[in-house]
């Protein structure tokens, strides 16, 4: 199979994915009284996501305006301090001007009390595969006349969530053209896999990428690695998190003045994520990764991709992106960098 056959085959696996929706049997009483039937899809960056059986689409709710919730459906509840517990849910009594504390039902005798402020993600457990994933798709286009010039982005990120680990797919193609110019391209697919560890906030991952590159020569590029990270914050409002570890990295060009056409190498491998969220409004996202190669004292290879969403109406959302790539030391008459810019319309899917 070839490599285009295989990224093709990620998209369709990863963006197609059918979901179904489950029993509207839950309850949602608001603070202001207000009281719903519906489908608890989970919580994610302050935001209970909802569905009701006369409404179409998924409804955003301000998980801090929630006043007693009741599901007898299964969830896994994630809380800032790292602890991970799995079960129905259900609102206890509190008294008056204390804070609202949710149980989380892990069998008939035995359930855990944890205060709503603590609890900074909640995702359905399905019995259904297709259930269980969650993310988005992103669609950008540009035309000028004048210099006869078109630009397409498109990208999708994929999340499948269990009790104590995750895993991530991310793809992201650009391509730019134009009279009397080269076409550029830049395709990219990256996926992660992590694990949390028994201490608080403390997680292992792996990580594997793929890029190609027309602006930097770079016809083929692959990567493998995996460390320890740690969630230095992690509340409904802020997520940063960093690791630390080693990676392998290999890279084909193809510009036919390049000695040596495959380059390897070994480096250390430093990674960080900043998240902010604003309810229904905004989410700005923030990765950046940092190489030094061990087995190249001196050369770094550095690479980070930030989005900003603005949402518009339902799933639907508006985004502004910003990628690149460097390498301090390219193959002579190759760039060390590659960077830009795009913007479009976003769908978001599954439990949101």
């Amino acid at each position: 199979m070839s490599s285009r056959a295989t990224i093709m085959s990620f998209i369709f696996f990863f963006v197609t994915a059918p979901l179904f929706a489950r029993e509207k049997t839950d309850i949602l009483v608001m603070r202001n009284g207000d009281h719903m039937t519906c489908e608890i899809k989970g919580l994610d960056s302050g935001v209970l996501y909802v569905s009701f059986d006369y409404i179409d689409g998924t409804t955003s709710v301000d998980w801090s305006k929630v006043a007693r919730l009741e599901s007898k459906q299964s969830f896994i509840v994630k809380t800032e301090n790292g602890t991970v517990y799995s079960g129905a849910l259900r609102t206890s009594d509190t008294p008056e001007g204390r804070p609202m504390k949710i149980e989380v039902i892990e069998n008939e005798a035995h359930a855990i009390e944890i205060e709503r402020s603590q609890v900074i993600q909640m995702t359905g457990i399905s019995d259904k595969f297709w259930e269980r994933f969650n993310g988005q798709v992103n669609f950008g286009i540009s035309y000028s006349k004048g210099n006869q010039s078109t630009q397409l982005s498109f990208g999708s990120q994929t999340n499948y969530i269990r009790e104590r680990w995750s895993a991530g797919v991310t793809f992201d193609s650009n391509l730019a053209s134009s009279i009397g110019a080269n076409a550029s391209t830049r395709n990219s697919l990256s996926g992660n896999v992590l694990r949390l560890l028994p201490q608080n906030n403390w997680f292992y991952a792996g990580v594997g990428n793929l890029l190609q590159s027309s602006e930097q020569g770079i016809s083929h590029q692959s990567g493998v690695g995996g460390g320890v990270g740690r969630f230095l914050k992690n509340t409904n409002r802020t997520s940063l998190s960093v690791l630390g570890g080693a990676v392998w990295q290999s890279t084909t060009y193809n510009q036919p003045n390049v000695s040596t056409n495959t380059q390897n190498v070994t480096g250390a491998l430093l990674y960080g994520n900043f998240k902010f969220f604003r309810f229904s409004k905004t989410n700005f996202d923030v990765t950046g990764v940092l190489l030094p190669a061990l087995s190249e004292p001196g050369r770094l290879y550095f690479n980070t991709n930030a989005t900003y969403y603005v949402k518009l109406f339902g799933d639907l959302n508006w985004n502004t992106s910003f990628y690149g790539n460097w390498d301090n030391r390219p193959p002579a008459g190759l760039p060390g960098s590659d960077y830009g810019t795009t913007s479009g319309l976003s769908w978001s899917f599954g439990l949101r």
